[in-house]
């Protein structure tokens, strides 16, 4: 009985007259009128840190006996530490905020520009620049290195029969270098040069062999610049939130990670934007132009105790819809309105005359 009912269940959808299409409203330009969605805010926080990566020399053990160095580093490290940090506010489409401006009948649709996604960005005049977002990624900034070590080991260095040998030896061509280098300046080597440019050239080439050597020591630093991008969303008028840990000696760790720091931020609306142009009945334009009043919102970002960035931003979400008059919009094309690709809110409005 079950695969006879299932049956005769197809058989009756099959022969049911064809429902009708329902399609979802879509942005664009028609004939009818202009359908268009207001912002939502989003933040992108970017940070940008800073990682120096240490690699020992293979005579730090030695660097204290025979350099006379104090704290040299004998196994490799990094460390990090936060450089800056930026918030860009950036809009995109809020699909629950849809609205249609009706054209009356023998008008022609105004020149409207869109964004990509579909929200309003101007009508009849050029609209505002998206904001530029950033990209994550890293690039090597500087290092310590200079040329190698080897270039300027003597053959007596070449030859010791251990590590400890070649230690001394080259710290021992170090002192020489300096020797050199200070007879030069006090005029009282056996070899003096012929002009000051020749004193330079000397001076110069001593400092990178020393530079060079002293590397055998003390290490080589590598530092890198790292950009590292978040996107928030605020949805309360009022909240706190974890947005990463950071390590000053792994960087960007896991959110539970205890060995970092916690970065906080914290949204708090505090204010509504004033109107730039007088509202529209609501009641009596049912079909018109519809744009965001949007809230004030101080932002800050804080780690330990200590606020690394402040600022008070324009949030869409957190304030209202409000009206403009669609009539505006259907007089030979006479007003210029400009809003913000951000909130939603009118940038410029003018009507000529």
């Amino acid at each position: 009985m079950k695969r006879i009912l299932i049956l005769c269940l197809a058989l009756c959808a099959l022969s049911a007259p064809a429902q009708t299409e329902v399609n979802q409203l879509k942005p664009g330009v028609s004939a009818e009128g202009v359908t268009y969605l207001l912002p939502r805010t989003h933040f992108q926080i970017v940070v940008t840190a800073e990682r120096k990566a240490h690699e020992p020399g293979e005579f730090a053990a030695f660097a204290q006996r025979l350099l006379r160095l104090e704290n040299v580093a004998q196994v490799a490290y990094d460390e990090w530490r936060v450089l800056k940090v930026e918030i860009i506010p950036y809009g995109v489409a809020d699909t629950s905020r849809i609205f249609t401006i009706k054209m009356k009948p023998h008008t022609s649709a105004p020149l409207v520009s869109l964004a990509s996604d579909g929200r309003l960005l101007a009508v009849n005049t050029d609209a505002n620049d998206e904001p530029e977002l950033r990209q994550p990624g890293a690039k090597q900034t500087g290092t310590t290195a200079a040329e190698a070590g080897d270039d300027f080991r003597t053959q007596e260095i070449l030859a010791a029969a251990s590590r400890s040998k070649m230690a001394e030896l080259t710290a021992n061509e170090i002192y020489d270098i300096r020797d050199n280098r200070g007879l030069l300046s006090k005029g009282q080597a056996d070899f003096m040069p012929k002009d000051g440019e020749q004193l330079r050239l000397m001076l110069q080439t001593l400092d990178r062999q020393e530079q060079a050597l002293m590397q055998r020591f003390v290490g080589v630093t590598t530092t890198e610049e790292h950009v590292f991008t978040f996107d928030f969303v605020p949805t309360r008028d009022e909240e706190s939130v974890q947005l990463f840990r950071f390590s000053r000696h792994f960087g960007m760790v896991d959110d539970d990670d205890e060995g970092g720091l916690p970065y906080v931020l914290n949204v708090r609306k505090s204010g509504q934007m004033p109107l730039l142009t007088p509202e529209a009945d609501p009641k009596k334009e049912t079909k018109d132009l519809r744009y965001i009043v949007p809230a004030r919102a101080e932002v800050s970002l804080e780690c330990d105790n200590t606020t690394l960035y402040k600022s008070e931003m324009a949030v869409a979400q957190f304030g209202r819809v409000a009206h403009l008059g669609g009539d505006l919009f259907n007089k030979n094309f006479k007003t210029r309105l400009t809003l913000s690709p951000v909130t939603g809110g009118i940038s410029k409005i003018r009507g000529d005359e």
